[in-house]
């Protein structure tokens, strides 16, 4: 059996991917395995916003992800998307919790051109409609609010979307909205995140809505998660565009009661012989804990680390009392910061290159210099580089200290000034004038 790859890449289940601009949108990384449509007749068709079905493909019509298909419905026939084909289907009509013994509906064909232009008519009266049904519902004095409304693909039928605090008697609605827009009414409520979610908007971070992007289904959000984050509970900034509290607060809760388990709690007090010390904030990320005097306002503030503050616990409850809070600290080592734009430099060898080339020019020059400094003095080391200064001192035991430095000045007046040469010859010449001046002496 040959394996063909249908794409000038040469990369799998490129098939699978596409246009993220749905969020029920799946990522079908079987759809390049020969054979995977036919392994299922089950295909998910995806309409407007969130609303999805799954429909079973009895004529075996070959259908790939982006077709439009008109699909079973009640009554006529709905337009819609297929998202997904093959052997995933039955894993997503799992995770959907789909009764087995439920009716599924066929797809009865690929969208003509006819079905499309009935389709695009039928959107483009979602408005009117929606404001005309807001009007309705608030002459009949109704405690609720029609969010959106969505028509069938073949006109015949419309979805409205509401949202109401308490149940609401809608029967006499439905009459009206019957009477005024001749279609079948289907009633549906929302909450309030799945109508922010319909709807889109930008976030306070400056990014487009999570619900109205990739959440699928919606947890509850519970004030308990602002406190484990040590977030200030003020209702204005906790709450999102749909007036409740911020899916995102659930995000990072799991990591914050991870790291408030190596924090001691508020309520333990730490003694030592400056006083006693009242927990007064914590970072709980950098797990270290401040420390105050007094319980309600902020005085004397200490900061220490969690681990320090266990070991004084362990302390107190032995009947210790340390001198300070921060007294056998373990400091860690400073180290030096480190610049990582300047480790991504194309010259930052260069640079290297050039400071060792100076050095080395330096001590060149200071090596130069120093056989001139050497002739131009007088004086027996002078003219003899190789010679110490220690043999020239004299010692102790001699008491003709002024003779000797008028002998020396003479010899070494009469002897002439010769440029310091190298090799074992001239280092034995060099021997042989010192003895003779030791001699003389």
């Amino acid at each position: 059996m040959e394996y063909k790859l249908h794409n000038g890449g040469g990369g799998l289940c490129y098939k699978g991917c596409s246009r993220q601009d749905k969020k029920l949108n799946t990522y079908d990384w079987l759809a390049d395995i020969p054979g995977n449509r036919e392994e299922c007749d089950m295909v998910e068709v995806q309409f407007k916003n969130t609303r999805k079905g799954y429909y079973r493909n009895s004529n075996k019509i070959k259908l790939e992800k982006g077709d439009i298909v008109a699909v079973e419905a009640t009554p006529g026939h709905d337009i819609g998307e297929v998202t997904l084909t093959g052997r995933l289907v039955p894993l997503q009509m799992k995770k959907a919790a789909l009764k087995p013994d439920a009716e599924i509906k066929r797809i009865y064909r690929k969208a003509k051109p006819v079905d499309m232009e009935k389709y695009r008519e039928a959107k483009a009266k979602e408005h009117d409609t929606m404001i005309r049904a807001r009007q309705i519902a608030l002459k009949l004095k109704l405690n609720m609010k029609i969010g959106d409304v969505e028509y069938q693909g073949d006109g015949n039928k419309a979805i409205f979307y509401y949202i109401a605090d308490d149940r609401v008697d809608f029967r006499q609605l439905i009459k009206v909205l019957a009477e005024a827009f001749r279609v079948r009414i289907e009633m549906k409520q929302i909450g309030a995140r799945q109508e922010a979610g319909r709807i889109g908007g930008i976030g306070p971070c400056g990014r487009e809505l999570c619900c109205a992007t990739w959440m699928t289904n919606f947890v509850s959000v519970a004030t308990s998660a602002a406190r484990y984050q040590d977030i200030s509970l003020n209702p204005q900034k906790l709450a999102g565009q749909c007036a409740k509290l911020k899916c995102c607060l659930n995000y990072e809760v799991d990591c914050y009661v991870e790291a408030q388990k190596k924090l001691p709690s508020k309520e333990i007090t730490l003694e030592t012989k400056d006083g006693t010390f009242y927990l007064f904030k914590a970072d709980i990320l950098r797990n270290e804990v401040t420390y105050s005097t007094d319980k309600s306002i902020p005085a004397n503030l200490v900061t220490i680390s969690g681990k320090r503050a266990f070991e004084i616990i362990m302390m107190n409850k032995k009947g210790i009392k340390p001198d300070s809070l921060t007294e056998e600290e373990h400091k860690t080592s400073s180290q030096k910061t480190v610049d990582l734009l300047e480790q991504e430099s194309l010259t930052r060898f260069d640079r290297n290159k050039e400071g060792g080339g100076k050095k080395k020019k330096k001590k060149k020059k200071a090596g130069e210099n120093r056989p001139q400094q050497q002739t131009a003095g007088s004086g027996e080391n002078k003219a003899n580089p190789k010679i110490s200064n220690k043999e020239n001192r004299p010692k102790e035991g001699d008491k003709k200290k002024g003779k000797n430095k008028a002998e020396k000045q003479q010899a070494a007046e009469q002897q002439p000034v010769q440029p310091p040469k190298t090799g074992k010859k001239e280092k034995s010449k060099q021997k042989k004038q010192q003895k003779e001046l030791n001699n003389e002496e």
